[in-house]
């Protein structure tokens, strides 16, 4: 039987070189999947669902219901043209994200509402009134 033993110089320089391409800003840029940070609350009444996503319009959202499950989804296109000395250049831009939250069956799913305001959507999702949390004090017989 013979061991090969490997020289550890090789095995650094070959996962630094990895490590380089994938710390440099603008590939790590595009491999990080972007996807919006979320609160969700509770309280008697309603669900309270807050996702930052700064730099979008209104109209970029796209909010559906299908059967329990509550999706909201973006896309952004923009593109940047600078024509200057004989020349083009371009850059584009496309960002998208999907979110989708399954949803309890106390959830009235006629009362949805969502407010974009400041960079932060807001959707208040209201209990039915049979699942609101009810207190009473008990009686001892």
């Amino acid at each position: 039987m013979t061991l090969v033993k490997f020289n550890n110089g090789v095995k650094n320089n070959f996962s630094d070189a990895f490590e380089t391409l994938f710390n440099d800003s603008f590939i790590a840029d595009r491999l990080v999947t972007r996807v919006p940070a979320v609160n969700i609350a509770e309280n008697d009444s309603e669900f309270h669902i807050e996702l930052a996503v700064p730099g979008l319009k209104k109209e970029d959202f796209k909010i559906s219901l299908d059967k329990n499950v509550l999706s909201i989804s973006a896309e952004k296109k923009s593109e940047n043209t600078d024509e200057a000395k004989k020349y083009s250049k371009r850059e584009y831009s496309y960002s998208s994200f999907v979110r989708s939250f399954t949803l309890p069956e106390t959830v009235d799913y006629s009362k949805i509402e969502a407010d974009y305001t400041d960079g932060i959507l807001k959707l208040t999702v209201a209990k039915r009134e049979d699942a609101k949390y009810q207190s009473r004090e008990i009686a001892i017989k």
